[in-house]
């Protein structure tokens, strides 16, 4: 099994894979290849056309598809979307590994707008060619709301993966670095208000 991690020493931020066989002991290694630093980097739940596929926001603006043959090392991305609406125009991030679906991967996104704001939306990336985003929300999915716009980190709302429960796409997210809520909604519903790419 695997998984990845942003690790912070304190001065520097680098991704990291967590593998184990068994969940009771863990090897943590460095990742590797140019893609390999900053945050937010994302494992496909499955390898995709026989290789390991990545979601990797390694220039802190657009999100890219990376594939690995070793898992470990990261090279050659392909650019998957830029900041286009208002509302993550500052920069555009995943909120955890792509979510298979019937119609396509699900991918979570964040965005960052004016005055730090961050949303939550999503995009849809083609099952068998997942370099291909074939539906985009335009609007958010999720906006910090009033009274949940201050905290510890004020106006955030981030989160690090969803789940499909029988026909609902549930959404554990924070808000501010200082409490927790869940969003659910249908997730055929949500694809199908999609624009398509």
């Amino acid at each position: 099994y695997y998984a990845t991690c942003t690790a912070y020493n304190g001065s520097d931020i680098l991704p990291k894979l967590i593998e184990t066989d068994d969940f009771k002991k863990f090897r943590i290694t460095l990742l590797k290849g140019s893609c390999a630093k900053n945050k937010g980097m994302a494992l496909f739940p499955e390898k995709v056309n026989g290789r390991y596929a990545m979601i990797s926001r390694h220039d802190n603006e657009n999100l890219f598809i990376v594939h690995s043959d070793d898992i470990y090392t990261w090279e050659n991305p392909k650019l998957l979307v830029t900041p286009k609406e208002t509302w993550e125009l500052t920069q555009i991030g995943n909120c955890g590994s792509p979510i298979k679906t019937d119609h396509g991967w699900l991918l979570l996104t964040h965005g960052v707008g004016a005055v730090r704001r961050y949303c939550m939306g999503a995009i849809l990336l083609d099952l068998v060619n997942p370099s291909r985003v074939i539906g985009t929300l335009r609007t958010p999915l999720i906006c910090p709301e009033e009274g949940g716009r201050n905290g510890y980190v004020p106006n955030v709302i981030y989160s690090c993966g969803a789940l499909i429960h029988q026909d609902r796409l549930i959404i554990p997210y924070a808000v501010s670095d200082t409490s927790s809520k869940i969003f659910a909604v249908n997730h055929d519903e949500l694809i199908g208000s999609m624009d398509r790419v």
